[in-house]
């Protein structure tokens, strides 16, 4: 039996309760299996089928991925974004769900005569803003509006996710999701009327360590002529040949983003270990002795972390250093074991 009764279905039913071939007590006392009926809620129609929700739970998984992708290329990070339900929802209940204050991100579904939301929470509008400025995304920031500053910051990567949504959409539907308006409140926010069902996708933002929320909200009367064409089989094929594109162009991006990318580069010309009172002591003119000869290797360090070797020397009357080599791991015990021993 589909989830929801057509008309004629309704007449069969009614007619075979009426010529006694159902029987109306079998099912009340059980002998009839509860496998034979489900249940179904007159109050809170499904507009779509379990299959329609499983393809748009795939049309939107691809959507994640490739959106992760590009966060990762923009805020030089770990970002990941899952999918974790495809929900059927009244308008009202959608509204009442959202956090005050929000980012909620009304787009146009052009072709149709409808509007679609993109709910992004605070927190994850704030965290991608400060690390796109130069900050880091160890701590969650307090929840606050957004400032016009902060709005004009983040456009640019609102609508490259709707970009990528169109690109998602396309295997089942021609449709285009251009971006409309920006509103802080769900109370100002009215893109279909309350009663209507709504398709609720809601996504896990992972950056760093930290999870965020971001939903999807579509009315079903706007895409009522593309449910048809929701079915698993329809988009399995098409997903499996723009997902490699899309991956070659994103990994393009991320490697660009890192070749511009800037890291700390120090030559050590060597260690000392001395005591507090040594350096009380110390005086002008007074020499610490180093660990390294002259005549030995010097340590150059890139972030943090020592990975090659090079000689001292200059070019054009300024200080530099020859890179002679890639540190190896024996290289980096010994050098450990050696200044331990002479500390």
């Amino acid at each position: 039996m589909s989830d929801v009764l057509s008309q004629n279905e309704i007449d069969n039913l009614l007619s075979e309760m009426t010529s006694g071939t159902v029987d109306v007590d079998d099912i009340l006392s059980g002998k009839v299996t509860k496998g034979e009926i489900s249940n179904y809620d007159f109050r809170r129609p499904n507009r779509i089928s379990k299959n329609q929700v499983r393809t748009l739970q795939t049309v939107h998984e691809n959507f994640a991925e490739v959106f992760g992708y590009y966060l990762v290329s923009k805020l030089q990070t770990i970002v990941s974004i899952n999918v974790t339900s495809v929900d059927q929802l009244f308008y009202s209940e959608f509204i009442l769900s959202v956090s005050n204050p929000s980012c909620i991100y009304i787009f146009d579904i052009e072709g149709t005569d409808g509007s679609g939301i993109l709910e992004v929470s605070p927190q994850l509008a704030l965290t991608v803003i400060e690390r796109m400025l130069g900050g880091g995304t160890d701590a969650p920031p307090k929840v606050r509006a957004i400032t016009p500053i902060e709005q004009a910051v983040i456009r640019n990567v609102i609508e490259h996710a709707l970009s990528d949504l169109r690109n998602a959409w396309r295997s089942i539907a021609d449709l285009n999701f251009k971006y409309q308006r920006l509103e802080m409140e769900a109370d100002f926010v009215q893109i279909a009327p309350a009663s209507e069902i709504v398709i609720v996708v809601s996504l896990d933002v992972n950056i760093g360590v930290n999870t965020y929320l971001m939903n999807l909200c579509f009315p079903t009367f706007a895409l009522e002529e593309v449910m048809a064409r929701l079915n698993r089989q329809q988009i399995s094929t098409s997903v499996l040949k723009l997902s490699p594109a899309r991956i070659r162009e994103n990994m393009s991006i991320m490697k660009q983003q890192m070749t511009t990318t800037y890291l700390p580069v120090i030559a050590e010309l060597g260690k000392a270990a001395i005591s507090v009172r040594e350096l009380l002591d110390l005086k002008t003119g007074d020499i610490i002795k180093l660990n390294k000869r002259i005549n030995q290797e010097l340590e150059v360090i890139i972030a943090d972390k020592r990975k090659l070797a090079a000689r001292p020397g200059s070019v054009e009357g300024k200080k530099a250093v020859r890179i002679t080599r890639q540190l190896t791991e024996e290289d980096l015990v010994m050098e450990d074991i050696s200044f331990k021993e002479e500390s």
